[in-house]
């Protein structure tokens, strides 16, 4: 393969610092769009669905485990699927790997799961199997099919109003690529990161950066190291 020049470390530095420029706009570019689904118009969920879950049936409203904010990831797991039973849809369980603890969500009044249509017992046994932990329903109405799940996998971002629910967002295809970390669900949903930084409508919540982030084991036990807080009350860049 033909490389790229071989160059010194000041040289190098250079080209990375040129480089950066562009990773800065790209990074604000990302805040903007984050910014503008912040003030999406949102869809009430007029109809009943249900799903299965490891202690029986529930609903769309109970998958928010209380909490205001609830994304739902289709994932393809069901006879038929390549791998099934072993195995879910190899893509479908690459994002399933990237998925980090959900204590950091939860702490920011939002629940993720996955669905798919694969019976209960399937799923616990696919979960211990890949080391999953996140809570994961059975599918058992139309719920694929009316939130653009039934054909491909998908990450719909729903908040809840009392016992009305809404739909806010939804994120396909390639865009799935990027899901996994804390922030790009939050980034996705209605409310975002709810961080004094960003550009949302007047009156939503929202805290300083950092001061609220915790060891996932600690959330409402100790404040953040102090240390921690000096050093980064910059914000982000």
């Amino acid at each position: 393969m033909r490389t790229p020049p071989i160059v010194s470390p000041q040289e190098w530095e250079d080209a990375r610092q040129e480089l950066l420029v562009e990773e800065k706009q790209l990074t604000h570019a990302h805040d903007a769009l984050a910014a503008k689904r912040r003030r999406m118009p949102w869809v009430a969920v007029e109809k009943e669905y249900a799903f299965e879950g490891p202690e029986g049936k529930v609903s769309l409203l109970d998958l928010f485990k209380g909490r205001r904010q609830l994304i739902v990831y289709r994932a393809f797991y069901e006879p038929g699927v390549f791998g099934w039973p072993d195995h879910a849809c190899r893509g479908c369980s690459m994002v399933a790997d990237h998925v980090g603890d959900l204590t950091h969500l939860n702490v920011r009044d939002t629940t993720l799961v996955f669905a798919s249509r694969a019976p209960q017992q399937n799923i616990e046994a696919l979960k211990a199997h890949m080391g999953w932990t996140m809570p994961w329903y059975t599918i058992t109405d139309d719920f694929d099919a009316d939130f653009d799940v039934d054909e491909w996998h998908g990450t719909n971002a729903f908040i809840r109003d009392g016992d009305r629910v809404f739909r806010t967002y939804f994120i396909n295809a390639r865009g799935d690529e990027a899901l996994g970390s804390t922030w790009s669900y939050l980034d996705m949903t209605a409310l975002g990161r709810q961080e004094t930084w960003e550009d949302s409508p007047e009156g939503y919540p929202q805290t300083p950066p950092y001061e609220w982030w915790n060891w996932h084991d600690s959330y409402g036990d100790t404040e953040p190291a102090q240390e921690w807080l000096d050093q980064t009350r910059r914000g982000p860049r």
